[in-house]
């Protein structure tokens, strides 16, 4: 990885970081390689337990650089509260391609489109990052909300990387238990 893309990998993860959040820990397999982490609240958090929790995988190169992220987050759902799925998913692809903008970077997202998240309906949408017209790196949001939870999973990596993990990311997917 070049330097100039160490900028932008750490504007991603700040971007993963700052989505949403999960109610209760779901099941996920992670695949093997890649550097498993909880992600916890800010330090200046309330010292009661949050009803938040959120997973992150991290897959690096040889030379420990950050190739790949996928992260599983969610929020807790207010009972009776409708989730706006799409203006969710809208408005996080927004505040990702203002990042990249702020960055030097271009993006261009496809249009949301449904899929499924678990057993749940989902809405997906992928942006891809150039710099100067070249691909640097793309990155995947799929959101489903459920009765009490809403969750977002999100991968992003470098365009190589993230076409030579596909595999690994369906078959989390493909694993996953909400």
């Amino acid at each position: 990885m070049s330097r100039s893309n160490k900028p932008l990998l750490s504007t991603l993860c700040l971007i993963l970081a700052s989505t949403a959040v999960l109610a209760a820990d779901p099941e996920i397999h992670w695949p093997s390689g890649w550097q498993v982490e909880e992600v916890v609240s800010d330090a200046d958090a309330p010292a009661t337990p949050s009803p938040v929790s959120r997973q992150r995988a991290i897959k690096n190169n040889e030379n420990g650089e950050t190739q790949m992220v996928m992260e599983l987050t969610g929020t807790p759902i207010e009972p009776g509260h409708v989730v706006n799925l799409q203006g969710v998913l809208l408005q996080m692809r927004k505040s990702i391609q203002k990042d990249f903008a702020r960055s030097g970077y271009q993006s261009v997202c496809n249009k949301m489109h449904s899929t499924t998240l678990s057993r749940l309906e989902a809405l997906e949408t992928t942006c891809v990052v150039t710099e100067n017209g070249r691909h640097v790196l793309s990155q995947t949001l799929v959101g489903a909300v459920d009765t009490n939870k809403a969750y977002v999973f999100s991968y992003a990596g470098h365009a190589d990387a993230y076409a030579a993990s596909k595999e690994e990311v369906s078959s989390v997917r493909a694993s996953l238990k909400l």
